[in-house]
């Protein structure tokens, strides 16, 4: 099987979601499959920074307009956009359509990526959803058809278990500020705990709103005790998961929401939003709140800050709820996708 994706996404000197997702699965398919062949796709700024294979059953390639034949079976867009139909069966990965549906964004950005949406709907003979909340997603806002979507969720990498032990007076929330992760409401809840509890923001100080948000901690009469971490390497962030006691992800829309399953592997027990897909994602293994509730938000630190025995019970759910997520799960699933587009005849 010669499988074509779209790599360019996996290029990111600071990765988060959609990056970590490609770059996982892109490494996985190649050590998991090493029978099939696999083209690695990359537009022109990505290529010239893009890593060399590491498998010998990987090549790159320079994805140019207008889009080549590409001598695959299949191509593969791991991040909902297909301009043109490259290969004689195409998926596409639909991470979220908030843009879609939420003022988390311009206007002209809205309209141009509602476009790239129902282009690559359009294009794909399968459509791979991260969460069942994203699936109805693409059934309703793009009419795509139940029959062709398959949910494949995201994954998480377990950490070292030895790094649990020093936990700290810290409310831990991963993710850019931007106003679609509803840091403000969180920055607001946190001004009614006690002391010496702190609150960690970990993430780009650039998204949609950041400015606004900013300027509020600025303004905060917890200052002192509110951090802005900016953008953290992997290992910075493992380390910040490992001394948080509290984990705080009351986003406002999410497509599937990898921070929570990471707090939750490394033992943090979390709070997090009741719509979206999160509910999907953390079970029975979180505090759920309403996001828009100010007060039931900062009621759920309260209650986490004050009752180790909670925290305790969150923390051993949450553990057994991300062994649940391997990224080598999205990997197979992802990989049958395949097979089941392509026919029996392709996989063995």
């Amino acid at each position: 099987m010669r499988i074509a994706l779209d790599a360019t996404y996996s290029v990111d000197p600071h990765p988060s979601g959609i990056a970590i997702y490609s770059r996982e699965l892109l490494l996985g398919l190649a050590r998991l499959f090493p029978q099939n062949q696999f083209l690695h796709y990359y537009r022109v700024k990505q290529f010239k920074n893009a890593s060399a294979p590491e498998s010998p059953n990987v090549r790159r390639r320079l994805l140019l307009p207008p889009v080549p034949a590409f001598g695959a079976d299949l191509f593969h867009a791991l991040n909902q956009r297909v301009d043109r139909r490259p290969a004689p069966k195409v998926v596409s990965t639909f991470h979220d359509l908030f843009v879609m549906t939420g003022e988390y964004s311009s206007p002209d950005f809205r309209a141009r990526f509602t476009r790239q949406a129902r282009r690559a709907a359009q294009n794909s003979d399968f459509i791979v959803a991260v969460s069942e909340f994203t699936a109805n997603q693409v059934r309703e806002l793009l009419g795509f058809d139940a029959s062709r979507i398959r949910v494949v969720p995201h994954g998480v990498n377990a950490p070292i278990p030895e790094k649990f032990s020093a936990r700290e007076e810290v409310i831990l929330f991963v993710g850019a500020l931007q106003k679609r992760k509803n840091v403000a409401r969180l920055v607001k809840a946190f001004e009614s705990q006690p002391a010496p509890w702190r609150l960690a923001l970990a993430g780009s100080p650039s998204g949609y709103g950041a400015e606004s948000i900013l300027k509020q901690i600025e303004a905060s009469p917890c200052r002192d005790r509110i951090q802005v971490t900016g953008y953290l390497s992997q290992a910075e962030l493992n380390d910040w998961y490992a001394r948080a006691s509290i984990f705080a992800f009351p986003s406002l829309d999410e497509g599937f929401g990898i921070p929570v399953l990471e707090a939750m592997a490394h033992g943090v027990p979390v709070i997090t939003s009741n719509r979206s897909a999160l509910p999907e994602i953390a079970g029975d293994a979180a505090v759920l709140i309403n996001p828009e509730q100010t007060e039931e938000l900062g009621e759920a630190l309260r209650r986490l800050i004050h009752d180790a025995e909670l925290r305790a019970r969150l923390s051993e759910r949450g553990l057994e709820r991300a062994k649940l997520y391997p990224w080598e799960r999205a990997v197979r699933e992802t990989y049958s996708v395949y097979c089941e587009l392509l026919g029996s005849a392709y996989c063995f």
